[in-house]
């Protein structure tokens, strides 16, 4: 059986398209299928049409959160409480078109583990495009190990590697990045990623510039490792000037056209105060990113909380994962 994880977000405009399009697409994938709609704290009309949806078709299943806990917290949940041999991830907003899974699907019957989509052209503005361009290869660059270029969460899994990232305890969830360690058989597959389909986009800016911290934070020590080379190359100069000054006041050498009285220094120091001043406070952000997702972890709160289900029994509603053991036994 093959299980879809679908987040949810105030789409209410999309959910009915998203019903038929996922049901027509199913005739090609050649296996049973469930979905897993996880309502992420909504505040249109999303739940109850999920609500309706599941009325009219049992394998369409709901988790509503009881509140907004963001789209990695989202997909995790929905991962959480599939039941399929394999597993897929997609958006509600049609911009993952589930036309296309039977494609997928062909490469894990190959025996491929993870098929992940890799975007080849994004119907979005120029800045978003650019900068999404730069995201990846900068979180390619700083990373400690090879995570895909242009891959988002679209994907299918096979249930071993979802088991794996159940398993895994962070709560500043990347899941891509999640997936690429997780290692095993791993494939692209590329398609054209369509507009949106109606609605508007919930994810803000600053929800992506979080995403990108989590991602690079959670998979590179690249940025703490700048900081203290840049700090050494500084202080190897500085103390460079020092023995400069030093030599030249010992043996009268002038190293600038003016005597020391006349050099106009004032500016100079002034800015390079405020650099190494601003260089000091970045860096000091840069280190409480990394210790506040220590503190995180350190809570140990769960990722979620679950308000409601919909078509789903008790032994899945949780907000922590099945162990592997139990899950094994299960299926």
């Amino acid at each position: 059986m093959l299980s879809l994880v679908i987040p949810i977000y105030n789409e209410s405009l999309v959910l009915e398209t998203l019903f038929e399009r996922v049901r027509s697409a199913s005739s090609d994938w050649g296996m049973d299928f469930e979905v897993i709609m996880v309502d992420d704290g909504s505040r249109d009309d999303s739940l109850t049409i999920m609500a309706e949806l599941n009325r009219r078709d049992p394998r369409f299943k709901g988790v509503s959160l009881s509140r907004n806990f963001g789209h990695q917290v989202a997909v995790t949940a929905g991962l959480q409480h599939v039941n399929g041999r394999v597993v897929a991830i997609m958006d509600a907003d049609l911009q993952d078109p589930p036309e296309i899974l039977a494609k997928f699907i062909d490469k894990w019957r190959e025996g491929f583990d993870v098929i992940y989509a890799v975007r080849t052209n994004r119907k979005e503005n120029a800045f978003i495009k650019a900068a999404f361009w730069g995201f990846y290869r900068i979180m390619s660059w700083l990373s400690e190990m090879q995570i895909p270029l242009d891959a988002g969460d679209f994907c299918v899994m096979d249930r071993k590697v979802v088991d794996i990232l159940n398993d895994m305890p962070e709560r500043n969830r990347f899941v891509r990045g999640l997936r690429a360690w997780a290692g095993f058989r791993q494939t692209g597959l590329t398609y054209d990623r369509p507009e949106r389909l109606a609605g508007d986009v919930s994810f803000s800016l600053h929800h992506r510039i979080k995403f990108a911290f989590d991602g690079i934070i959670s998979f590179s020590y690249k940025p703490l490792r700048f900081f203290g080379i840049f700090g050494l190359i500084v202080s190897v100069a500085g103390f460079l000037g020092i023995a400069l000054f030093v030599v030249s006041k010992i043996f009268s050498i002038s190293i600038t056209p003016y005597t020391y009285g006349q050099i106009p220094g004032f500016f100079p120091i002034i800015s390079a105060i405020v650099f190494l001043g601003g260089v000091q406070l970045i860096g000091l952000g840069l280190f409480g990113e990394y210790i506040g997702r220590i503190y995180d972890e350190v809570k140990k709160r769960p990722q979620y909380i679950v308000g409601k289900t919909i078509g789903i029994g008790e032994e899945h509603s949780t907000t922590l994962p099945t162990p592997i053991s139990e899950r094994n036994k299960r299926d």
